[in-house]
């Protein structure tokens, strides 16, 4: 495989299960966001990545960040592109290991993570159309440069951000819902009084939107 991951089975089985793919943020690993997975729907297949870049001490990144740079330099996009390639691949891969209701995939991103989802519906947006983009923003320097010529308008975002997150502001996050809008991609966009991390609340609601969707 692409990249290595966790799994859980789906509690309830079926033939083609719905699919939750789960990307963590720096300096993290796949255990993270897979703390999620004991609370979502039991009909779930979920796949929690590691992302390729080791730091040490379990500790992993999609690309290196540098930061005192602002939203238009702290990123390695080299490396970032590179991690974008290993998560198609890695889709692909589980897509056809798995066999998952195509219409039924959902990808889950957390700052870096989130940032990397961005990217890759609009790389992939016949693959995967539901996006769940917690704590991150739209780096628009990862994104295909024909991406404003393309139909993505079957992508549909669930965004949330942290309204006192010191490690990602804020107001990166708030240009998300225009910049899809202007696209006339689905989306809601939501945010909670916490800093970069995932309120309860948020998680009852990105938790009620996978639900309606699947």
């Amino acid at each position: 495989m692409s990249l290595e991951y966790i799994v859980r089975e789906p509690k309830i089985k079926s033939q083609n299960p719905p699919l939750l793919i789960l990307l963590h943020g720096y300096g993290s690993n796949e255990q993270d966001l897979f703390s999620f997975a004991s609370e979502l729907p039991d009909e779930l297949l979920i796949i929690s990545a590691q992302a390729p870049l080791p730091m040490g001490f379990g500790s992993y990144a999609w690309y290196t960040i540098n930061f005192e740079g602002n939203a238009n330099n702290r990123s390695n996009l080299d490396e970032a592109r590179e991690s974008l390639l290993k998560i198609e691949d890695f889709v692909d891969e589980i897509i056809m290991k798995y066999k998952p209701n195509t219409d039924k995939i959902f990808l889950l991103g957390f700052s870096q993570g989130c940032i990397l989802s961005y990217a890759y519906a609009f790389r992939n947006p016949k693959k995967i159309k539901n996006i769940i983009a917690l704590s991150g923003y739209i780096n628009t320097d990862l994104l295909p440069n024909d991406y404003r010529i393309d139909n993505h308008t079957n992508l549909d975002f669930f965004i949330s951000h942290g309204s006192v997150d010191q490690v990602l502001p804020v107001d990166w996050a708030r240009k998300a819902s225009p910049f899809l809008e202007d696209l006339n991609i689905k989306n809601k966009y939501s945010e909670y009084p916490v800093g970069h991390g995932v309120a309860p609340q948020n998680f009852a609601d990105f938790k009620n939107w996978i639900i309606d969707r699947m």
